[in-house]
């Protein structure tokens, strides 16, 4: 089992999660985060992290953002790795309760 990250980091990309990632999972694209499914060792720690709720065990993600498990395997072999907080997006706090953001997702 691993974790996810979902539709509500995109555009908002805050990086509290990855500074408690203890195994480096996660990756960084232009306006979202991923992790790795393979490198992921399912400790939890990041899920409470995330500001946004942006982050699911891979059994209980919700059925909206389904598609997200596929997309975190297939854009962390596509992205950098990232393992250190950066300063949030300026604009991050419009993006935070915006739904269904699939659309703005940059590759």
């Amino acid at each position: 089992m691993t974790f996810i990250v979902g539709d509500s980091c995109i555009k908002c990309k805050l990086t509290d999660c990855v500074e408690v990632c203890p195994v480096d999972c996660f990756y960084e694209g232009p306006n979202m985060l991923v992790i790795n499914p393979d490198e992921c060792i399912d400790c939890a720690l990041c899920e409470p992290e995330c500001p946004v709720e942006a982050i699911y065990s891979e059994d209980e993600v919700p059925a909206d953002q389904i598609n997200f498990i596929e997309l975190n395997a297939e854009l962390c072999t596509q992205w950098p790795n990232i393992t250190e907080m950066k300063d949030a997006p300026k604009d991050e706090k419009e993006w935070r309760e915006v739904k269904n953001k699939l659309k703005y997702l940059e590759r």
